[in-house]
């Protein structure tokens, strides 16, 4: 297959850009090395065929007929892709499709089997120089939530179905478990996590996880063993982040020192605002003793000292529920903000969302 282009790999980033969770250039040139350590060229003239919808393979073939690929090498080269992780496959009998995927969450996640120190080292630096300021930030739509662990909700009646990690446990035909990306590829640099020693919680629902287990990166799980690593994730003081939509597709169970969502998203001033969150933590001032407990639990940086009692900055706070849990005192409790945010009701339609965003923002930016 011949390239299309004297540099295939930036055709790649434009491309991969335009997806609704873009992939933006740096200063420093390292989103480039990333795509050159991922792709072959010709993988990524295959890349850039694609759409994050999924695409027949025939159509896909017909926007390569006239590279002279066969249908048959085709399949094979995107099979192949799919184990990679550069790109994810829906298959129905005989009718077989492909998409993009977005580099968070998706390539990244998919690198588990084959992680090295240089290909984590490049990605953190990526994620802190450029992703989540000018792609991931940049509609204000984020592909993450933030939902309460459940032992800081007093009254379940009044919170959503999708804002209750059971409840989403309960409604998911398929779960695996896979590790960590993140604490994987900090510990690859010598920068081991510091609020926990689990690496095997990272759960996976429905199709994403069937995919994942057929690739070799997770196992399935019960409902029960899945809240089991929840609960052990809560214990050492781990948000619970599922996928943006009412039916997720992951639950992450992130630190602050760790995840990329967290740790780039808290060196900004009111991260409460980067964040789908229903709730925010309020402390009573009369119970509360000052032991500090609840600081050293917030990822967020978002309590401090005040006059020998916890303060908690709402500009900061994105609703986990972590302090609360562990406040002898019951000092500390959530409070459900006023304008519920209500989620996109699947992935596809989270992606439409931040997509119409997008183009609406660059029309009024011209």
């Amino acid at each position: 297959m011949r390239e299309e282009s004297k540099d295939i790999y930036e055709d790649l980033q434009k491309h991969l850009d335009k997806m609704p969770v873009g992939f933006p250039k740096s200063e420093s040139g390292v989103e480039m090395k990333l795509l050159k350590s991922l792709f072959t060229p010709e993988e990524a003239n295959i890349g850039i065929k694609l759409n994050f919808m999924p695409n027949k393979l025939q159509k896909i073939h017909r926007k390569l007929k006239s590279t002279g690929i066969s249908l048959n090498t085709l399949r094979e080269k995107l099979d192949s892709m799919v184990k990679k992780g550069l790109i994810m496959k829906l298959q129905n009998n005989d009718d077989v499709s492909y998409y993009n995927v977005p580099f968070l969450i998706g390539i990244w996640e998919m690198q588990l089997g084959s992680l090295t120190p240089k290909f984590a080292k490049n990605s953190f630096k990526y994620f802190y120089e450029s992703y989540f300021e000018n792609g991931y930030n940049k509609t204000g739509i984020p592909q993450m939530r933030t939902i309460p662990i459940e032992k800081a909700v007093e009254d379940e009646s009044s919170v959503a179905m999708y804002d209750q990690v059971r409840k989403v446990l309960n409604k998911s035909d398929f779960i695996a478990v896979q590790e960590c990306i993140c604490r994987i590829g900090k510990d690859l640099i010598g920068e081991p996590c510091k609020k926990t020693n689990l690496r095997e919680n990272c759960i996976a629902i429905g199709s994403f996880a069937k995919m994942r287990v057929e690739n070799g990166l997770a196992r399935n799980i019960t409902k029960e063993e899945a809240l089991e690593i929840l609960e052990v994730g809560e214990k050492d003081g781990l948000v619970l982040q599922p996928s943006n939509s009412q039916k997720p597709l992951v639950i992450c169970s992130c630190c602050g020192c760790c995840c990329e969502v967290l740790s780039s998203q808290r060196r900004f001033d009111n991260p409460s605002k980067l964040f789908a969150t229903n709730f925010y933590a309020e402390t009573d001032y009369d119970k509360c003793i000052g032991c500090g407990t609840c600081i050293e639990r917030c990822n967020m940086n978002a309590i401090l000292f005040e006059g020998e009692k916890s303060r908690i900055d709402t500009e900061r706070c994105i609703g986990c529920g972590l302090c609360v849990s562990t406040c002898l005192e019951n000092a500390i409790s959530l409070i459900k903000k006023n304008d519920e945010i209500v989620p996109p009701r699947n992935t596809v339609e989270t992606y439409m969302t931040i997509l119409n965003k997008k183009a609406k923002l660059s029309r009024k930016n011209r």
